[in-house]
């Protein structure tokens, strides 16, 4: 774990950090059906939201589109960025030829003009970047007065918690860049975490001009325990510390 400043430049090469275009396929079909993401996160996401018929919004990190589709049933107009040209082809077999779906990397400027979009979702991405700032002020920009920016991050206690069994000596309150490889339907690839304490998130969402309205650590969607029997064994009570979630408002 090599710990970094909060203000410290974003990597020149952000692919880097979030290159999943050599396990798209895989990790898609991880992400249809695993607790952590159809019973856990993305169920929490969609309850933050709660009616989005109308609204305008921006799925930030769409990935292969699972939430997008989701917004969209629920009769939202979305518009779908994504720093992989592979998880975006898989998106748009899922979603159609229509989608609004572009290229974008969270690091950088945002192709949109101000006051573009009612709501914010940044599903599992914010964990990638090293500097939360810019991207944070840019997300604030392109949402109309009074929008919402909500958010899911792996929890930073439990990342702490794991690393501290696993032996390491991990200091908490230090912004930490982790890299992970990961194979998933027969193919690998690197990625670079950036851990960060609550303290820091929250610290960054202000100083960005949002008003954090909730902070939730959900239960997984009713029936995952049934589903999932062998990942509950060790766990006490009906949730567990798995990602964080934040409904965040603009001015």
């Amino acid at each position: 774990m090599t710990p970094v400043p909060e203000s410290a430049a974003i990597p020149a090469d952000p692919v880097q950090a979030y290159n999943y275009d050599g396990i798209a396929e895989g990790y898609t079909a991880e992400n249809e059906t695993s607790l952590m993401n159809a019973y856990y996160e993305r169920p929490a996401m969609l309850e933050l939201a709660g009616d989005v018929a109308g609204r305008r919004i921006l799925d930030a990190g769409c990935g292969s589109g699972p939430l997008f589709a989701e917004l969209r049933d629920r009769g939202a107009v979305v518009t779908g960025i994504d720093a992989s040209a592979g998880m975006l082809e898989l998106a748009r077999r899922r979603l159609g030829a229509d989608a609004d779906l572009r290229i974008a990397d969270l690091a950088n400027p945002l192709p949109f003009p101000d006051n573009t979009f009612d709501d914010v979702t940044a599903s599992l991405v914010l964990h990638y970047l090293r500097d939360w700032g810019p991207t944070l002020t840019e997300l604030r920009r392109v949402l109309k007065p009074g929008g919402r920016l909500i958010a899911s991050v792996e929890h930073p206690f439990a990342i702490w918690i794991a690393e501290r069994s696993d032996g390491k000596t991990t200091d908490y309150f230090q912004t930490r860049q982790r890299t992970e490889e990961w194979t998933l339907g027969g193919q690998s690839t690197q990625l670079t975490f950036w851990d960060r304490p609550l303290n820091a998130m929250t610290d960054a969402f202000t100083a960005s001009g949002f008003r954090i309205d909730v902070i939730s650590e959900p239960r997984p969607a009713p029936g995952a325990r049934d589903l999932f029997p062998e990942l509950f064994h060790e766990v006490v009570g009906e949730s567990f510390l798995g990602f964080l979630f934040f409904d965040l408002r603009t001015a």
